[in-house]
């Protein structure tokens, strides 16, 4: 049977071949809406702060002051006059309200809304969400928001015991959200287009501009710096400028970048990039375990002696080390350093500290990241 730093070393092997055999697998290019963003085509986020309502007793509770103050000001601008100090909001939760809103929404359009509790209401289960006014970053109001919860989840509990499944102190309202203004923006009358790039890199940017350019038939495209190209509009696109990105959106290119490896400590995940190559190392890797253990001997005497019971102490010391043969690597691919560590019979454990080692010896010429 296998031990569990057997099947974790596996389940890494595993890992690292799937890569391995998904770059030395023929090469397929990338459609260029996949790597990149247009300018103009971007949501733009709304937030607000509102009252959820109904809720069956698991609202905020009565230290929770600005939801009180929030239900006496909502109740007193409705002409209804109030003690807020006898107030209960444990039928009511303060909530944020965030949205994103697309650059082409027009007034009319919904969207939907997530609904997050800010105060110490146990769920939002069963709510109802009041008009809430959704705000840009300049001030202004672009939507607003109202409608009954859609919560993802329970929550129940006793006096003794508790269930729980998901979040509920979270939900979401579709097509709650009814935009009231738009984004003061033309798509169609741009005169040029920024393309913004996924990945910072200077091939793949210039080959973006080649692409760009053989597709267009002429010099329109030009790369400012290593994830931005600029694509100046043809005079037959004047004003169409949504036919032209139709066609250009589906280029296909395939995207290069910076030889990595990145290692997830709690997981144990190695990914290692198709670039990463080694410099001639020897690498050797190893444990030292050192057992003491403490078993005291009790002497006792037999019935009716005329003696005492003494303790003995009695300890027992044990090294153990593991013997690793030294492995030479002279690497240029991904092939021989999976092998080397292999062949060494690394565990997950074992190959971050191994790549470490190796990235500060100058040996590992690749990007090592570390989540």
């Amino acid at each position: 049977m296998c031990g569990p730093s057997s099947l974790r070393a596996g389940l890494v092997r595993f890992v690292i071949i799937v890569v391995l055999a998904a770059f030395c697998g023929p090469a397929y290019g990338a459609r260029l809406k996949d790597i990149a963003t247009f300018g103009g085509v971007r949501s733009n986020d709304l937030v607000g702060y509102g009252l959820v309502v109904g809720l069956p007793g698991t609202g905020d509770k009565s230290g929770s002051r600005f939801t009180v103050q929030s239900m006496a000001n909502m109740l007193e601008g409705m002409g209804v006059k109030v003690d807020r100090s006898a107030l209960k909001p444990k039928n009511v939760a303060a909530v944020m309200v965030t949205v994103k809103m697309p650059a082409s929404s027009r007034p009319g359009s919904r969207l939907d809304a997530t609904v997050s509790s800010v105060g110490d209401a146990a769920s939002l289960l069963g709510g109802v969400l009041l008009l809430t006014p959704l705000k840009g970053v300049d001030g202004n109001v672009y939507a607003l928001c109202q409608g009954p919860l859609a919560v993802g989840g329970f929550s129940a509990s006793g006096e003794a015991a508790s269930a729980t499944k998901n979040i509920t102190t979270v939900g979401r309202i579709p097509g709650g959200a009814v935009v009231e203004r738009s984004v003061p923006f033309s798509f169609n009358e741009q005169a040029e287009v920024a393309i913004q790039l996924g990945v910072e890199d200077f091939s793949t940017a210039k080959q973006v501009t080649d692409t760009l350019n053989r597709a267009m038939g002429g010099q329109y495209a030009a790369a400012q710096d290593a994830s931005t190209v600029r694509l100046q509009v043809p005079p037959k696109y004047q004003g169409n400028i949504v036919a032209l990105m139709a066609s250009l959106e589906n280029l296909e290119v395939r995207p290069d970048s910076r030889a990595k490896v990145v290692v997830d400590e709690k997981t144990g995940t190695v990914v290692l990039g198709a670039n990463v190559t080694l410099s001639k190392v020897a690498v050797s890797h190893g444990n030292l375990n050192v057992i003491v253990s403490e078993q005291p001997q009790v002497s006792q005497p037999g019935a009716f002696a005329q003696g005492r019971t003494v303790v003995t102490p009695s300890t027992q010391v044990g090294v153990r080390e593991e013997q690793r043969r030294l492995i030479l690597m002279d690497g240029a691919s991904i092939q021989e350093l999976v092998d080397g560590l292999n062949a060494i019979g690394a565990t997950p454990r074992d190959l971050i500290s191994i790549l470490r080692t190796m990235k500060s010896a100058g040996s590992l010429h690749a990007d090592l990241e570390v989540l």
